[in-house]
């Protein structure tokens, strides 16, 4: 059985593509809703980023697009792959202004490239963007 190649998952958010934006791309954002602690170190393709999870070691993100405030990516290391293997996912975020806020698309790609005994970092993956999209939502919320 092979692996799915992307997840996607579209969010409407009754917020301003601009205040999705800093949730997305700023330290405190981040860290309020997408693991428990974020840390951006140069917001440029070629940049880093870098979150943690509780206790957890951080994962670095490679910022890959930074064009305010409608796209966002990066790639970053799958968890169980050794130590500079260059296999990495691709995370896309693309804002849409609607009117009456924003609509985001947040696509991962690059699992087909994992082994099969990896197929886990996919289903992981699935249910961790249900969980964290809902977080950045109650995180808007809270911040309105």
């Amino acid at each position: 059985m092979s692996i799915p190649d992307s997840i996607e998952r579209v969010l409407e958010l009754a917020h301003p593509p601009e205040k999705v934006w800093a949730a997305l791309t700023t330290a405190e954002g981040l860290g309020g809703w997408f693991g428990s602690r974020a840390e951006i170190n140069d917001l440029r393709p070629g940049g880093e980023a870098r979150v943690w999870w509780n206790q957890q070691d951080g994962h670095t993100l490679a910022i890959q697009v930074v064009e305010p405030p409608r796209r966002f990516a990066y790639t970053w290391a799958i968890d169980g792959l050794p130590t500079g293997d260059p296999r990495r996912t691709r995370v896309e975020f693309t804002l849409e202004s609607t009117g009456t806020g924003t609509r985001l698309t947040v696509r991962e790609t690059g699992f087909a490239r994992m082994p099969e005994d990896l197929a886990i970092a996919y289903e992981d993956h699935t249910t961790g963007w249900r969980t964290e999209l809902t977080e950045l939502a109650e995180y808007l919320d809270a911040a309105s």
